[in-house]
């Protein structure tokens, strides 16, 4: 299944507790449709200390993110939008923006 949403996109987060935040995608999952968002659903996780006279600490790290909490930001006219598709001269499909109608890289 092709996923509209890459990796080093921004997105918008429309649901949950980091509602209205803005983040880059750090990573997908293309099998579960997940996505870990750069600042977004932060989880503290608690290490233990491996060595004898090491301190234990607290490491935050992003969580995922399914693919229905997030809208694309569009990097041309920076407004969230959905997605598009369309097939140029060479037979290359292209995302489209469908607000402004421009390229997506």
């Amino acid at each position: 299944m092709s996923l509209s949403i890459k990796k080093g996109d921004t997105v918008k987060i429309l649901a949950g507790k980091d509602k209205d935040k803005t983040g880059k995608v750090l990573h997908v999952d293309s099998k579960e449709q997940f996505f870990t968002v750069e600042g977004v659903n932060l989880r503290v996780r608690h290490d233990r200390p491996t060595r004898q006279g090491q301190k234990g600490q607290k490491v935050t790290l992003p969580r995922p993110l399914a693919r229905g909490k997030m809208i694309l930001i569009c990097p041309n006219c920076s407004k969230t939008t959905r997605i598009g598709s369309r097939v140029d001269e060479k037979g290359v499909k292209h995302r489209v923006c469908k607000k402004c109608k421009s390229d997506i890289k």
